[in-house]
């Protein structure tokens, strides 16, 4: 069949292997062209077949599913993973996108849901589980309301602190006994990651968010 998806199915339960493979093959134009139990045998295979989509689990024995999908998405980009698991909590979800996982669905999904998947990531449609997607939301909004001083290091912050007190470079290399130069570089980047423009405007953050003793 000309227009035949190639797909590969990647879960150490054998019994999830043959289920999905049982309701893919209802498809006409689904071909399984190869099954994997674990995540370091599938790069192997994925390099192997080049399958249009993977079925990927995240929690495998070996190689996960998300080390998994970062090794094949660097010599196979085009292929489309699509993430079957039951996790969603932050540990798991971020990664795998980050990792380029194209879709993400939960082992509750029905076969149509799995079906509909596949044919959309053909399409470069990508689904995401809704109690994912929330997920993702809740963490976007948690990342938006955050500190931008919660991204310094424990020796930016030191630093910012002596700043707010109104100490000059000399001042806080000596304090806290390191070399001028360093404290130059540290005052640069607090700078960047407050987004501000200078040491007084660094000092009325420090003073403004409680950091000053």
């Amino acid at each position: 069949m000309a227009n035949e998806i190639k797909m590969m199915i990647v879960d150490d339960h054998d019994m999830v292997r043959k289920g999905l493979k049982a309701y893919l093959l209802t498809e006409p134009d689904f071909q399984i062209i190869g099954e994997s139990a674990n995540g370091k045998e599938a790069v192997s295979l994925a390099n192997q077949l080049h399958p249009d989509v993977i079925l990927m689990d995240l929690i495998m024995p070996e190689m996960t599913g998300i080390e998994a999908t970062k090794e094949i998405m660097t010599t196979l980009p085009k292929t489309k993973i699509i993430i079957i698991t039951s996790f969603y909590d932050d540990e798991q979800i971020f990664p795998a996108i980050e990792a380029g996982a194209f879709s993400y669905l939960l082992k509750t999904a029905s076969a149509d849901e799995i079906i509909e998947t596949i044919r959309k990531a053909i399409q470069d449609e990508s689904v995401i589980e809704q109690k994912v997607a929330q997920k993702m939301m809740n963490q976007l909004r948690s990342k938006q309301k955050k500190p931008l001083h919660e991204e310094l290091t424990k020796r930016e912050k030191e630093v910012l602190l002596l700043i707010g007190e109104g100490k000059t470079n000399s001042q806080i290399a000596e304090e806290l006994f390191i070399g001028l130069k360093t404290v130059k570089t540290h005052v640069s980047n607090i700078l960047g990651k407050l987004d501000v423009h200078d040491r007084t405007q660094a000092a009325v953050y420090a003073i403004r968010n409680g950091m000053v003793r």
